[in-house]
C-alpha cells in the first residue's frame, strides 16, 4: 500500500513520488478502507480492540467502516494511558499492538500542562522519512535545488531514557533523528542538514543553536534553505543572533570556536570542519553592520545568497512568529510545513507556493485511518439555552454530530479529526479543530483551525485560541503604529481564583512603551473579544475586566527552559497560548512588572 523506502534512490525520483501520492488521492476512499483492514489485521487480538471486537475479524471492505464505527467506541488519551503505561512498565502482552513495542514518545506537555506517552514505532520513522520525501517533491517543482547543497536546519535532539520496563522514551524528533530513516535523508537528499550529529543531539539547545549558526555561516554560500520543525525555533535562532554575530565572527576569521561551547563532542566535531576565513568573516561582519542598523530585517537572504525560501510549521499557535519571520526573511517565500501530530502524520502541502495564511494539508490516506467529528459553533445556542446547560458547554465550543469516515466530509464543514493508527491507537480523539477548504483528486484539504482544548472561559464565554490570536494580532498594531515597540510572545489565563473570573493577557515587549498605549492596548482587547457569551458576561459584571500584565525582558525563554528542563526540545516547544499550569502562572506573575485593567465596559 506504502511505498517502498529506496535508499539508494531517495529524493531523486520526484516524479514517481508525487504519482504514488496523485494515484492514493484519486482511490482515497478506497485506499483508506485498506488502511483500516490492514491496521485490524496486523493488531487483531490486541487486548485492547479484544475489548470492543472479541474475536471479530471485521473483513467485509463495504461495511467494515460502519461495524468498526458501531463496535469500537470514540477514545481520548485518558483511555490508552492505562495500556501505555502498563507497556512503559515492561508487560510484554499484546495490548495495543501486536509487535512488542520498543519506543514511546513523550510529548512537550505545552499544550496540556503535562507530558504523556504515545507509542512510537518504526512505522512512525518510515512515514516521517515519506511525507518529508513527497513534500520535498512538491517544492522542488516550485523551487529549483542544486545537487549538493546544504540546508540550514534548527534542529535539536532531548536526551533519551528508559522507562521501568526498558523501553526507550523521548520526543519524536528526538526518536526520528536518532533513527535509520534520518540517516537515509542526510545521505540521499539532494540538500542535507550543515550540522552533524553531535551538534543535533548535544542536549543543551543554546550550544546547538550557537554551532547551527556557526557552521550555516561557514557554509553561506551553499546553504539552500533555512528550516526547523516550528517558526518558533528559526525566530528563536535569530534573536540569539542579534547578539552572538560578532562571536561568530570571530570564530570564523579565526577558525576557533567560542567558550560557551564546553560539549567536548561537539567542540571536536566543529573544530574538524571549520579553518581560518578572515575574508568570510569580514563579508559577514560587513553585512551585520548594515543590517544592524535596520533591525535585521532581510537578514536571511543577504547573508545566506542562495537561500530560496524558509520552510517550516507557520499555523496554530506559530502563526504569531509570521511577522517577525517576514522581518528575517525580507522578499523569501515562507513555505509552510506539514501537518501532522506526535500520533500521526495526517497532510502534504502539497501547493507549497500557498502563503502560510492560505495553506491547506492534502490527507495522506496510507497513513493512518481518518474520521472526522462534524463541529457546530454552538456561542449563540449556549448562551440561549438555560444556565445548567450552559455550564455543560463551557469547555468547549462546538456541537458535536456523529463521525464520518474520509470520503464524507463536506467542503467549509469544521470536524474533529479522530485517528486510527499502525501504532495502537484506535478511534483516537486528536483535538484538532479543521475545515475542509477543498479536496486534492478525492482527498480532503484541510485547513488547521486550531486546538480543541485551548478555550479561555470564565462563565458562559468561550474563546478559542484562534479567537485570542485574532485579538492580539488586532490589539498589537496599535503597539507598533504608536510606540513602534515589538510584541515579543503572548499568553493568557483565566483567572476564577475570585468572583467575578477575569482574563489575564501576558505580553513581553521589546522596546519603551508609553503607559497610556499599554492601557489603549488593554481596553482594546477587552471590546475585541466578540463572543457573545464573554460580551453580555462583560456587561452584566458576570466576567470582570481583562488584565494585561507586561512581564519582564527574557519570562518566556524563563518558560522554554522550563519545559526543556522536563524533556521537551526546542524543535517540539510551542509557547502555551492558554495556560491553567500553575508552575508557568508563577513564573508569569513573578515578572509581572506592570498591569492594566481594562475599562472597556466601564
Amino acid at each position: 500500500m506504502e511505498p517502498s523506502v529506496d535508499k539508494s534512490n531517495y529524493y531523486t525520483d520526484t516524479d514517481e513520488m508525487i504519482n504514488w501520492f496523485e494515484k492514493s488521492a484519486e482511490n482515497a476512499a478506497a485506499v483508506q478502507r485498506q488502511t483500516l483492514q490492514q491496521i485490524l489485521e496486523l493488531n487483531h487480538g490486541v487486548e485492547y480492540l479484544k475489548k470492543w471486537l472479541g474475536d471479530i475479524r471485521l473483513q467485509d471492505e463495504n461495511a467494515m467502516e460502519s461495524l468498526y464505527a458501531t463496535m469500537v467506541p470514540l477514545a481520548s488519551h485518558a483511555d490508552f494511558e492505562p495500556y501505555i503505561h502498563r507497556i512503559a512498565d515492561g508487560e510484554k502482552a499484546p495490548l495495543l499492538t501486536q509487535d512488542p513495542m520498543k519506543t514511546l514518545s513523550l510529548s512537550s506537555g505545552t499544550t496540556e500542562g503535562r507530558q504523556k506517552f504515545v507509542p512510537f514505532t518504526r512505522h512512525s520513522s518510515q512515514t516521517t522519512l515519506q511525507i518529508f520525501k513527497l513534500a520535498a517533491a512538491y517544492r522542488s517543482r516550485i523551487y529549483s535545488i542544486r545537487e549538493g547543497g546544504k540546508v540550514l536546519e534548527f534542529i535539536y535532539s532531548s536526551k533519551q531514557y528508559k522507562t521501568k520496563g526498558g523501553l526507550i522514551a523521548g520526543t519524536a524528533t528526538t526518536h526520528y533523528y536518532a533513527s535509520e530513516e534520518f540517516k537515509i535523508k542526510q545521505q540521499h537528499t539532494k540538500s542535507f542538514t550543515c550540522s552533524p550529529e553531535e551538534v543535533i543531539s548535544s542536549g543543551d539547545y543554546k550550544q546547538s543553536t550557537y554551532c547551527h549558526l556557526l557552521l550555516g555561516l561557514y557554509y553561506c554560500d551553499e546553504i539552500e534553505f533555512v528550516t526547523s520543525t516550528f517558526a518558533y525555533s528559526i525566530v528563536q535562532a535569530f534573536r540569539s543572533f542579534e547578539e552572538l554575530w560578532k562571536e561568530l565572527c570571530h570564530d570564523i576569521r579565526e577558525g576557533t570556536l567560542s567558550s560557551r561551547i564546553n560539549i567536548t563532542k561537539v567542540q571536536k566535531v566543529i573544530l574538524d570542519i571549520i579553518v581560518p576565513n578572515p575574508e568570510l568573516a569580514s563579508r559577514i561582519e560587513s553585512i551585520c553592520e548594515e543590517v544592524e542598523r535596520e533591525d535585521w530585517f532581510s537578514i536571511i537572504p543577504k547573508l545566506w545568497p542562495n537561500v530560496k525560501y524558509v520552510y517550516t510549521i507557520m499555523t496554530g499557535s506559530m502563526q504569531p512568529y509570521l511577522n517577525k519571520l517576514r522581518h528575517y526573511g525580507g522578499d523569501l517565500p515562507l513555505v509552510s510545513a506539514d501537518y501532522g501530530s506526535t500520533e500521526s502524520w495526517i497532510g502534504v502541502n502539497a501547493e507549497p507556493s500557498s502563503p502560510p495564511e492560505k495553506v491547506t494539508f492534502a490527507i495522506i490516506p496510507t497513513f493512518s485511518y481518518f474520521e472526522f467529528i462534524p463541529l457546530h459553533r454552538s456561542k449563540s445556542q449556549s448562551f440561549n439555552n438555560s444556565h445548567k446547560d450552559a455550564n455543560l458547554l463551557a469547555n468547549d465550543d462546538f456541537i458535536e454530530d456523529e463521525p464520518v469516515p474520509l470520503s464524507q466530509v463536506k467542503i467549509g464543514q469544521e470536524y474533529e479529526i479522530v485517528l486510527t493508527t499502525f501504532t495502537g491507537l484506535y478511534r483516537y480523539r486528536l483535538g484538532d479543530v479543521v475545515e475542509v477548504a477543498g479536496f486534492h483528486k478525492k482527498t480532503p484539504k484541510l485547513n488547521f483551525i486550531c486546538r480543541r482544548k485551548l478555550i479561555l472561559t470564565v462563565n458562559i464565554d468561550k474563546n478559542t485560541e484562534q479567537d485570542l490570536q485574532l485579538v492580539v494580532e488586532r490589539v498589537s498594531r496599535i503597539l507598533i503604529s504608536k510606540s513602534r515597540a515589538e510584541l515579543v510572545d503572548f499568553t493568557s489565563h483565566a483567572n476564577v481564583s475570585k468572583k467575578p473570573g477575569h482574563y489575564v493577557i501576558y505580553w513581553e515587549i521589546k522596546g519603551d512603551v508609553d503607559e497610556n498605549v499599554l492601557g489603549e492596548c488593554c481596553r482594546e482587547m477587552d471590546a475585541s473579544f466578540v463572543d457573545h457569551g464573554y460580551v453580555v458576561s462583560r456587561k452584566t459584571n458576570s466576567i470582570g475586566p481583562l488584565e494585561l500584565c507586561i512581564v519582564e525582558r527574557g519570562t518566556f525563554k524563563k518558560i522554554l527552559e522550563h519545559f526543556i528542563g522536563n524533556g521537551a526540545a526546542l524543535s517540539q516547544f510551542k509557547t502555551p497560548r492558554c495556560t491553567s499550569n500553575q508552575v508557568l502562572l508563577r513564573i508569569l506573575n513573578v515578572c509581572t512588572i506592570k498591569r492594566f485593567y481594562s475599562t472597556a465596559y466601564g
